[in-house]
């Protein structure tokens, strides 16, 4: 109940209304009392009172239907009806409808000892900034004062740790087009206050954010697309032009930006578009696509595996017929499946003595059904035989490979998936269209002057705004609010002015790579209040992610549609941990070429220009664009003098964003390079990137054995190219490969054999608990580029019987000495250490000469070798110690295999 005192007196019941307002000629507040007989008469508020008159507890305003919050002295509420709002240092007060106002109280943000702490670090750079910078960093900090507490800010979520689960909307529409991971990251964005889109190289990230940026449209909210450089929130713009969309969104930010775009503002379409389906028929198409998703990338991921394959076959036959091994015996006839081949290799390598006596024939009988033993009766039998077995294994292997593609390249056809996909994406862009034409509202009155004032209708003409993180704040109007922010680039995002962007939103969407070039911070001497905030060792992105770990949703985009398969496969395997998924086709072309330049010093200040001389070994297509880059300045600018003109040629940081169909990196350092020049150059987000700039060929300069020492991704990346690439493609000796594809199951096959063996037999005992620690130490973080395999046959770890070796060593291999434990690169598939289990056997006179036989054949081939002996103590050590040094000190060298 409601009562008015009017000069004391209640005129409650006497009257029928009444109201407040501001006199501007009398600059005081105003009653009036309205009667039931329409008549009024009006008093100054100071000789009035209402009851209930409470104070609003809280400094923030939002008024209805604006995006702005506006910072306040205090408010009243007068008879539930009005407010009356005091500003700061303001001499009167605002007179609004209670129900149109929402005032609610300020966080502690400013306060808060993370926010504190961003802003001594803003404080430390502006007394640091160079004079060109001074500008920069007094605009951020500025606008850093700028910030209003408010609590629904990301912001505040950030700093204080929290993040927000949203209901996911009902309904989602695709106009650019959809994967099954770019669905996913779509919908997840939605999912919570602060989500991150991982988006590697070529798997459709500028797509993602307009899908996303197409459902926050339907949905009629607001949003910002910032990056710390104007091409990425560029692309997208240009994205949006393509298919005539871009006059709903405002090209803002810098107030030279902000003033060109007022000068020429997008025009609106002046026709309206085609009908569009509704939004239960869209949601109805995407729900059958949904089915079919999948099979997309088990179509990709069986031509990769085919592919593969294929290569793992070329290699054995080579090798076979390198050896001379022309004729193998018939196993297709034992009907064997993969899995069963590889047990039986392992079984047939479990078997030492030339008999086979009847626990094994047994044993082959009902586990392989294999009657007749005569082809296994010696020891050069059941090497043949295991030949034959890795030979039909590749072939049954890709028999089933193809068979399954067949069957779900049938499954896409049968239901006509790519047109529904295509359908979805038309209906979904039809549906926008109509939507954007019924809800966007004309507007020819703003300007650079007085769209901040207007901000609300801003919105509604302009609903995406685009700037450099920069000068987001500024681009607004105070105060401002909106639905959602974009973050693009985040890995090279800065987490100051990052957190700028995150002040704007209610919701933050983060898109980046950590596995591509991070931001180069400038190092403050300031402690972090937490690791996680630590503005030195971390970008926005890193910090969101060690901040959050489960409670943030991140999604990785796997498709990939840029490069050739066989150059983002390098990527894949050194970078993504396999997680990524070759959308593009391996039609056979040349896609990566190695050129390693003569031995010597080449460097001379940052640029080798014997690395450039070399190129001309090469053909090119010159039609295609070409693009060259090195990890230094000095080298780029060589190459603009002695490169055809069509090269585009720029450092490796400056190129991430950007492709060409043909890459060349040049790595620039001779063998006399530091270890810091070494560390720089072969930085793994550096490589990832120059790798993945090419979209059609890859071609890497480097010189002889440089990075062999260092033995990281550079290393990695020459192993890999020499494994890969055509005949003719390679400009030096080509290194030995492993069949690991083989192994991986042939490992799992012994473990399986020795669950079944004699539990009293110490010597498969050993074997085990070696295996175990090994297994162990291949956990840790430095010796995860490394895998191991048991039970290789010695003479597969070599290319050929020549005459390196002694009659008796070649016998002793021909006879089918193998290694126990053989570690191998993942990457690449070379060699590159030995351990050997010794049990008390291997004290007998035989044995030994036997030992020293395999230590011999493995020093001529450069592979390193470490005995533990059953009797020994502290063995974990001492195999952590042994990969440590060989990795180190590079046991494999270049060109001996």
């Amino acid at each position: 109940m409601v009562i008015v005192y009017v000069d004391g007196e209640d005129k409650s019941a006497q009257i029928a209304d009444w109201t407040l307002r501001y006199d501007n000629n009398k600059q005081c507040l105003q009653l009036t009392c309205h009667f039931p007989s329409g008549k009024a008469f009006t008093r100054p508020f100071s000789v009035c009172r209402v009851e209930p008159a409470t104070l609003a507890t809280g400094t923030l305003l939002i008024r209805k239907d604006r995006p702005e919050t506006q910072l306040i002295e205090r408010a009243e509420i007068i008879g539930n009806k009005y407010a009356l709002i005091y500003y700061p240092n303001a001499e009167r007060c605002y007179v609004m409808k209670a129900g149109e106002v929402q005032i609610l109280p300020a966080t502690s943000l400013k306060n808060n000892a993370v926010f504190t702490y961003f802003r001594e670090v803003a404080e430390q750079r502006l007394r640091r900034a160079s004079r060109d910078k001074k500008p920069i960093a007094e605009n951020t900090l500025r606008q850093m004062d700028k910030i209003l507490a408010h609590p629904d800010t990301a912001l505040e979520a950030y700093c204080c740790g929290k993040n927000t689960v949203r209901s996911a909307p009902d309904n989602f529409i695709y106009p650019f087009g959809l994967n099954e991971s770019q669905m996913k990251a779509v919908e997840q964005a939605f999912s919570a206050q602060i989500s991150v889109i991982e988006g590697p190289p070529g798997t459709g990230k500028t797509q993602t954010i307009l899908n996303i940026l197409a459902n926050i449209l339907m949905r009629n909210g607001s949003v910002a697309i910032v990056s710390n450089n104007n091409t990425a929130v560029d692309n997208v713009y240009d994205k949006l032009a393509k298919v005539k969309l871009d006059y709903v969104a405002a090209r803002l930010g810098s107030a030279e930006n902000r003033l060109r775009f007022f000068a020429g503002q997008p025009e609106m379409p002046q026709e309206p578009p085609a009908s569009a389906p509704g939004i239960d028929a869209i949601t109805g198409q995407l729900t059958r696509l949904k089915n079919y998703l999948c099979a997309q990338n088990d179509v990709a991921q069986l031509r990769a595996e085919i592919d593969e394959l294929g290569i793992e076959d070329k290699y054995l036959s080579q090798w076979l017929y390198s050896h001379g091994i022309t004729t193998l015996p018939e196993v297709e006839r034992y009907g064997l499946t993969p899995d069963k081949i590889t047990d039986l290799m392992a079984f047939l390598q479990s078997l030492t003595a030339n008999r086979i006596g009847l626990r094994d024939r047994l044993t082959l009988l009902f586990r392989f059904g294999i009657v007749k033993t005569q082809l296994l009766n010696t020891a050069a039998k059941r090497q043949a035989m295991f030949f034959a077995l890795q030979r039909h294994y590749y072939l049954t292997r890709l028999r089933q490979a193809r068979d399954a593609l067949a069957k779900s390249e049938q499954v896409l056809q049968d239901n006509d998936v790519a047109e529904l996909q295509q359908n979805l994406t038309q209906d979904s862009m039809a549906f926008l269209r109509t939507h954007l034409w019924q809800s966007i509202v004309p507007n020819n009155t703003l300007s650079d002057s007085n769209y901040q004032k207007n901000f609300a209708d801003f919105l509604k003409r302009y609903p995406v705004t685009g700037s450099s993180t920069h000068s987001i704040i500024n681009s607004l109007a105070p105060g401002t609010l909106l639905d959602y922010v974009i973050i693009d680039e985040a890995s090279q995002q800065d987490i100051i002015p990052g957190i700028l962007a995150l002040a704007c939103a209610r919701n933050v969407i983060v898109v980046g790579d950590r596995k591509q070039l991070a931001h180069v911070p400038e190092d403050i001497a300031l402690p972090a209040p937490a690791p996680h905030y630590d503005c030195v060792s971390h970008s926005l992105l890193d910090s969101l992610i060690a901040l959050y770990n489960d409670a943030l949703p991140v999604t990785l985009l796997k498709e990939h549609y840029r490069c050739h398969p066989k150059i983002i496969q390098f990527c894949n395997k050194q970078f993504y941990d396999n997680q990524l998924i070759a959308m593009t086709r391996d039609g056979g072309e040349p896609a990566l070429s190695l050129v390693v330049t003569a031995k010597g010093n080449h460097t001379r200040h940052n640029s080798n220009l014997r690395e450039l001389e070399s190129l001309t070994a090469l053909d090119w297509d010159e039609a295609g664009s070409r693009g060259f880059i090195a990890p230094y300045n000095a080298q780029v600018n060589l190459s603009n003098r002695t490169l055809p003109a069509d090269f585009v040629s720029a450092t490796v940081h400056k190129f991430q964003g950007r492709e060409c169909e043909e890459i060349v990196f040049s790595t620039v350092l001779d063998k006399k390079a530091n270890r810091q020049a070494l560390a720089f150059v072969d930085d793994p987000q550096l490589i990832n990137v120059a790798v993945s700039r090419a979209q059609k060929r890859f071609t890497l300069v480097t010189g002889d054995n440089v990075f062999a020492g260092n033995n990281r991704h550079i290393a990695a990346l020459i192993r890999y190219m020499s494994y890969y690439a055509d005949e003719g493609q390679v400009h030096y000796s080509p290194v030995v490969s492993a069949f690991d594809l083989l192994y991986e199951e042939y490992d799992r096959s012994l473990e399986k054999l020795k669950a079944r063996l004699d539990p009293n037999d110490s010597g498969f005992r050993s074997e085990q608990i070696a295996a175990q620690l090994i297994n162990d130490a291949l956990k840790q973080p430095a010796y995860r580029v490394l895998t191991v395999h048991a039970q290789v046959p010695l003479r597969q770890l070599i290319a050929c019987l020549d005459n390196r070796f002694t009659a008796r060593q070649r016998d002793f291999m021909v006879q089918g000495a193998s290694c126990d434990f053989v570690f191998y690169y993942r990457v690449g598939k070379s060699p590159l250490a030995v351990i050997e289990v010794d049990g008390g056997h291997h004290d007998s006179h035989e044995q030994r000469e036997r030992d020293a036989l395999k230590e011999a054949i493995l020093g001529e081939c450069g592979i390193a070798l470490l005995r533990l002996k059953t009797i020994d103590s502290r063995i974990e050590d001492k195999i952590v110690a042994f990969l440590t040094t060989v990795m180190q000190e590079g046991a494999v060298e270049e060109g001996v295999l």
